[in-house]
Parts: structure tokens; sequence; C-alpha cells
């Protein structure tokens, strides 16, 4: 699969902050490292952007995803040795909760850097959705 421009920029972000600082440090640093490289690019984002959790259309809590870049695109942070379902389950949640497209789930704590490209089910663009 093709990626778009601006999923492109952001891995192309994360590699830089993981290429200078390698695995070892805690997400908020590679979190601040990151925000630094998403203004080098000239990318608009918010940190921790709090977003309402709704069941049968009550608010039942909150979540805050890592980063929301150019209003469009979810970017969840990890700094552990290897990726788990749960992260990625989390990441899910989050794109479904804010009701963005897709988001990239990102671990900067492993030897290689690693991400994982997530969709929306419930958007038209889902593979299998007209």
């Amino acid at each position: 699969m093709k990626k778009d421009e601006l999923t492109y920029t952001v891995i192309g972000c994360a590699m830089k902050v993981h290429n200078k600082l390698g695995p070892g440090f805690q997400e908020v640093i590679y979190q601040r490292c990151l925000a630094i490289e998403f203004e080098n690019a000239s990318l608009s984002f918010a940190r921790e952007l709090e977003q309402a959790v709704y069941y049968d259309k009550m608010q039942v809590g909150t979540r805050r995803a890592d980063f929301v870049v150019e209003n469009q695109l979810i970017v969840e942070l990890k700094a552990v040795v290897a990726l788990e379902d749960v992260h990625l389950a989390q990441a899910k949640n989050y794109v479904v909760a804010y009701d963005f497209p897709k988001g990239l789930l990102i671990n900067l704590g492993s030897k290689s850097l690693e991400y994982k490209l997530l969709f929306n089910p419930y958007q038209p663009h889902f593979p299998g959705n007209p």
C-alpha cells in the first residue's frame, strides 16, 4: 500500500528521533523530541488532545492520543521492546474515538523503529467498506 505524504513525513520524523536517540528512553522524552521534529517539518499538531469516549450516547470517560497531526492523523507512541496486541488495540480505539480515517502506532523503544498504519473500520475507505 502506498503511504500518503503526511504519513510518510511523520514516519520520517520518527526515524530521525530514533536514529538520534536510539532505544531506552521514556515515552515522554520521545514525545518531546518528535514534537521538535514535527515543528522542523512544519506540521501542525496537538499533544495529548483530550477526546470524549461514549457508550450508548453517554460520555463514559476521555482518552488522550499522544499526537493529532494536521487535524487528520492520530499518532500514538510507545517506548517498549516490542509492540503487543494491547498496543494495537489502544491505537485503533483512538482512531475510532477521534473518528479519524487513520492513525499511526510508533514504537521508538525497540532496537529498530516499529510502526503500524491503522485504519478506522467505520470510515468509507476502510478495506471492504464502500
